[in-house]
């Protein structure tokens, strides 16, 4: 049996698939599987002449909630009228507020998060340097994406990730009129990420995008062939379109009805597989099967992030750049890289750079060494030299 048969790359599939589901399993019961999610708002109950007292009896809510939410000094406020609060509807809106606000803090795990973010920037940094070495091979490629799956997805969980600081802030906000600050500076964090290094979170952080990419690669010899059926590359003005009429239906659905329409899909459910569903299971099922043939497809097309990342990549610091006076104009970059991203970058005949994910892929391949993820500024290429029989 060859090292890339359509046996080999099946089993592989299907054992990490088990192998994440398995080990989340495990993982959750471990941190005592934790929702992470914002408890659903309940229809608050407002009378005329009602005190601060009576509303919390109605409504359920004990004397120390109280005091946070009106800002109470002494068991005396409880008896204050709402009415000295505002209107019926300016009530209503400040206290779903502000036990939406409530609810989001009890249901992180704020233990694990400052955890996970700190192994994250160690874990970059140590790619980071490997890819200024230029030591980033096929196996060590892929040995590094499964470190970061198991890591970060497995044993971390699905809870902190990119796509959650966009989705659930816009959700947030859209059912409660309310912006929770530590996902703002996690998704801060995340963005300044990107600005220091092209796509890099995403790349080799995010728990989702490094799934795909490793199953990508599982479908991939080392010729950059594939094994089974044939990889394709999706054009970028289809899966941005995709991407942004994804994000405004997102946004407009829950700011009318409340519904978040990617919680039953969420590919990252899958590193907390109790909580995936039938839906999400079969979705992120199928998902995960297109990512043997498309590269990213959750990234590329869905993800909220992905979208925030992509523009933010446009000021990054340290990203791919191609030295023209070395290159030769093979084009084995852009046949071997696995979007359209580096053929865009290589001949600059477009203006617009699809989403780079920083893999190196492209500088493997490189017989003249003239690929680096550096911070040297992206020059155009010189007339006529991709005119066929040039620098060949």
């Amino acid at each position: 049996m060859s090292e890339h048969s359509p046996f080999k790359t099946a089993a592989s599939f299907i054992f990490l698939i088990v192998l994440v589901l398995g080990l989340s399993t495990i993982s959750n019961r471990i941190w005592g599987g934790k929702p992470e999610a914002a408890a659903k708002s309940k229809e608050l109950v407002l009378e005329a002449g009602m005190t601060i007292a009576r509303f919390g009896q109605v409504n359920e809510l004990p004397n120390p909630v109280l005091k946070e939410i009106f800002g109470l000094k002494d068991k005396a406020d409880l008896q204050k009228e709402l009415k000295a609060y505002g209107s019926t509807e300016q009530i209503a809106s400040m206290v779903k507020g502000k036990l939406a606000l409530a609810a989001e803090h009890a249901n992180k795990n704020w233990i694990k998060i400052p955890v996970k973010f700190g192994l994250w920037f160690v874990f970059l940094i140590s790619v980071f340097l490997l890819m200024g070495k230029r030591k980033v091979t096929p196996g060590l490629r892929n040995g590094t994406l499964l470190a970061s799956i198991l890591l970060f997805g497995v044993v971390l969980g699905a809870d902190p990730s990119p796509m959650g600081t966009v989705k659930d802030a816009i959700h947030l906000y859209a059912t409660s009129h309310v912006i929770f600050p530590p996902r703002m500076i996690a998704l801060a964090v995340f963005l300044a990420i990107v600005f220091l290094a092209n796509k890099y979170i995403c790349a080799w952080g995010c728990q989702a995008g490094t799934l795909q990419d490793l199953l990508f690669r599982i479908n991939r010899t080392d010729k950059a062939k594939a094994v089974i059926g044939r990889q394709i590359k999706l054009p970028f003005a289809l899966t941005n379109t995709v991407r942004c009429v994804f994000l405004l239906l997102f946004t407009i659905i829950a700011f009318s009805s409340g519904f978040d329409i990617i919680d039953p899909i969420d590919p990252f459910k899958i590193f907390k597989p109790a909580y995936l569903g039938l839906i999400g299971g079969i979705f992120v099922g199928v998902l995960l099967l297109a990512g043997l043939f498309i590269y990213r497809p959750w990234c590329h097309l869905f993800c909220p992030f992905g979208l925030a990342g992509w523009l933010m990549e446009k000021t990054s610091r340290v990203r791919i750049s191609v030295d023209y006076e070395t290159c030769i104009a093979c084009g084995k970059c852009a046949a071997a890289c696995p979007s359209t991203v580096m053929g865009a970058i290589l001949k600059r005949d477009k203006k617009t750079i699809p989403d780079c994910f920083a893999c190196y892929t492209c500088r493997e391949v490189c017989p003249t060494d003239s690929i680096r993820f550096s911070t040297r500024k992206r020059t155009l290429p010189p007339a006529g030299h991709f005119e066929k029989g040039t620098n060949q």
